[in-house]
This record gives structure tokens, C-alpha cells and sequence, in this order.
């Protein structure tokens, strides 16, 4: 029997969903394809999808990898063995970090997934989690997800873009479970300090804090990587996710990693292994390629957003932002003009028409970021320039 009138069912949204909104770049990225469809030409320096492909020797690997006839099969819930066992080598080669490969590795697909897995896995409804302000939107978006409750730590400049756990000393931490950090920071760049990793750990002993660090910028326009997992104590308080997305251009591929104490990873294998089924193999044989690279690879890998950091750089002179001139991670984080009186989503609402240049609104990132822009450096100098010239030729202020 059909429904004779066509009268959709009533159907409710899930309360996870309540102050979730769609990721603000699933939306940006469409409202610029149908400019672009339209005939502008916009150029977009927003997302931070690296522009260059893997080593040639990775996607040599998953080539041969894939022509295997036995590859093609559900895989380890952990991760296939090579893998573990290449991601803790990487560790300890270039963060003094020993791991053991059975017990502390957890491949992710992606650390995003990551920051679910481990939400849903400790946060119960009406704990709260710290977040950084500005930093990562979808730290906010797990917290609430999970059921939890984010409660944003705000970073400034005049701290270096660092937590101020005196602040934070003086607040109700009673329902406080985790605490999440990411440096080098996004979107500020700002690089951590051995004492800040010395203060973290001790403020999350105190009051009994689970720990995470979000760690996948530590090779781009950094000379000293660091892991929070290399700092006396923390092995006792926190995890630590890192991801090739970055370091290794191969976002789209998805291949991060979850380290950390052994009935922690296995709290989040419960979750995890109830959500996929593995990573394709010739995939995680291929990630164990770009995990072995060299040192040369890092260098050059550096050398090619050096060379656009000094092109952005430029931009933001054009502009007439102001800029912390030592900064990590794949962007350049800068204030806006003084002179323009709306926030960064008017600024960069007022560029695409005036400039047809999309700059990413630094109030994405949380009320701290809201009289900031960030650009990305995941695009060709040319492409840099010729932004900077619309600026010279167009810019006007209001």
C-alpha cells in the first residue's frame, strides 16, 4: 500500500546534532565552485590540502602492492604489522620516542577520525573538554558529538598563542575529563616550548586530565620536531595522534596514527573496531614507504613552503596585516587591518568581491580569531603573486 497523499514521514534529528553545524569549508568550497561556474576567477587560499603528491617511491609502492592478489581482504583491526612497526621506527628516529609496536600504535584513518574515536571512547555525557580558542573546529565538533560539553581555553598573542594554565588553575575543572592541544598550532602557527609541554603534563597529573596532543605539523617550516610523548611524565597523562597528511602530502589518503598507553589504545580499539574494518593494504605498505624517507625529503619539502611563506608573505603586506614572522604548519595566520571595522568573515566576504580571493575567517576558529585571516600555503608562488597583484590593483579600503 503506498502513501496516497505523499506525505513525508516525520522524521527528527538526533540531540547530537544540536549546535553542530556542517564543516565551514564543505560549505565555502561549494558556494566557490559555483563563482567559479559563474565566471570569477576566484583564487581560494583557504583549505590546507597540501598541492604536491607523495614521494614517487610511495605511490611506486602501492602500485605494486595493490597488483597482489591476496591484498584485496578485510585487514587488522590495529593495523597491519609493518605499518606498527614503521610508525614506531619514525618515533624514535626523529622524536626519541620509544613505543612498543603491540601495545602503544594505533593507525588511524586520519587523525580526524582520531579525535572521534577518542571522544566517544572517554567523554561521558556532561564532561567537559578543553579546547583550544582559536584552534581546530572539529575539536569543538567531537567534544559535542560525544555527548561532552567543550569548554574553550583562549590562546593570545601576548602569550605566544600558549595556554595559560594560571588562568586555568582558577577555574572549575571538577567535570573537566580531557584537554586537547595542538602544536605547532592551528591556525596560529605558534611552535610550543619545552617548559609549556613541562606545564601541560604537571596541570594534567594534578587534576587528573586526559591528555591529547594533536601533532601533525611538527615537519612543515619546523627544524626541530617535537612530541609531547618525549616530555618525563607523559606517558602517565597522554596520548598523542599524528598524521602523513602534512609531513607527507598524502591527505586524501587518510593514514594517521594514535600513541599512547597500552589500556588506552585498547579502550579506543573497543570503540574503533566497532566503526571500520581496516585500511586497504597496499595503502598501509605504501604509508610504511613515506614513513622511511629521509631527512632529504623533510628539507625539501621545507624549502618549497619557505620559498611560498616569503611569496604570502608579501600578501599580507599588501593587505596591510600584521604577522608574527615565525611561524609553523602550513599557513600564515595574520591580523586584520586596523581600519576595517567588520570581523574576519565580513574581511573575507569584502575580498572575494572587491579582489576575487577567498582568505579563510579567522572567527572559523573560535572568538579569538575573530579579528584574524588566515591563508594557505598549499598553492604555487605564481598563484601567491598573482593574488598579491589583484590586492595592489583592486584593494581599496572601505
Amino acid at each position: 500500500m503506498s502513501n496516497s497523499n505523499n506525505t513525508p514521514i516525520n522524521i527528527t534529528l538526533s540531540e547530537r546534532l544540536e549546535g553542530v553545524e556542517e564543516y565551514y569549508f564543505s560549505k565555502k568550497l561549494r558556494e566557490i565552485a559555483e563563482l567559479r561556474k559563474a565566471g570569477r576567477p576566484i583564487i581560494s587560499l583557504g583549505i590546507g590540502s597540501p598541492d604536491q603528491p607523495p614521494h614517487p617511491s610511495v605511490v611506486e609502492a602501492l602500485y605494486e602492492c595493490a597488483q597482489r592478489p591476496d591484498v584485496h581482504v578485510y585487514q587488522p583491526y590495529k593495523g597491519a604489522e609493518c605499518l606498527r612497526e614503521a610508525f614506531a621506527a619514525w618515533y624514535k628516529k626523529y622524536y626519541g620516542v620509544e613505543l612498543n609496536v603491540n601495545t602503544e600504535v594505533l593507525p588511524l584513518i586520519g587523525s580526524k577520525e582520531g579525535l572521534m574515536h577518542l571522544c566517544m571512547t572517554f567523554v561521558r555525557k556532561g564532561e567537559q573538554v578543553l579546547i583550544p580558542n582559536p584552534g581546530y573546529p572539529t575539536y569543538r565538533s567531537a567534544v559535542t558529538l560525544s555527548g561532552g560539553e567543550p569548554l574553550a581555553y583562549t590562546l593570545s598573542p601576548e602569550k605566544g598563542w600558549l595556554p595559560d594554565f594560571e588562568e586555568m588553575e582558577s577555574w572549575d575543572l571538577s567535570r573537566v575529563k580531557m584537554m586537547i592541544m595542538n602544536y605547532p598550532q592551528m591556525p596560529t602557527g605558534a611552535l610550543p616550548t619545552e617548559e609549556m609541554f613541562h606545564r601541560a603534563v604537571e596541570f594534567a597529573t594534578k587534576h587528573n586530565i586526559l591528555l591529547i596532543h594533536d601533532n601533525p605539523y611538527s615537519f612543515v617550516r619546523n627544524d626541530k620536531p617535537v612530541s609531547l610523548l618525549s616530555i618525563p611524565g607523559a606517558r602517565e597523562c597522554a596520548m598523542e595522534m599524528n598524521s602523513l597528511s602534512k609531513s607527507h602530502n598524502m591527505a586524501g589518503w587518510r593514514i594517521g596514527v594514535l600513541c599512547g598507553r597500552k589500556e588506552w589504545v585498547e579502550a579506543v580499539m573497543r570503540f574503533k573496531s566497532n566503526m571500520d574494518s581496516g585500511q586497504f593494504l597496499p595503502m598501509q605498505v605504501a604509508a610504511v614507504t613515506a614513513l622511511e624517507l629521509g631527512e632529504e625529503w623533510y628539507a625539501d619539502l621545507n624549502a618549497l613552503y619557505r620559498g611560498r611563506e616569503a611569496v604570502g608573505k608579501e600578501l599580507l603586506d599588501a593587505l596591510g596585516c600584521e604577522y608574527e614572522p615565525k611561524q609553523a604548519g602550513l599557513f600564515l595566520w595574520a591580523k586584520m587591518p586596523e581600519w576595517f571595522e567588520g570581523d574576519s568573515y565580513a574581511f573575507s566576504d569584502y575580498l572575494v568581491e572587491l579582489c576575487d580571493l577567498f582568505v579563510t575567517p579567522g572567527a572559523i576558529f573560535g572568538e579569538a580569531g575573530r579579528k584574524y585571516i588566515r591563508i594557505t600555503l598549499c598553492t604555487p608562488e605564481e598563484t601567491l603573486r598573482e593574488a598579491t597583484a589583484r590586492v595592489k590593483a583592486k584593494y581599496v579600503r572601505k
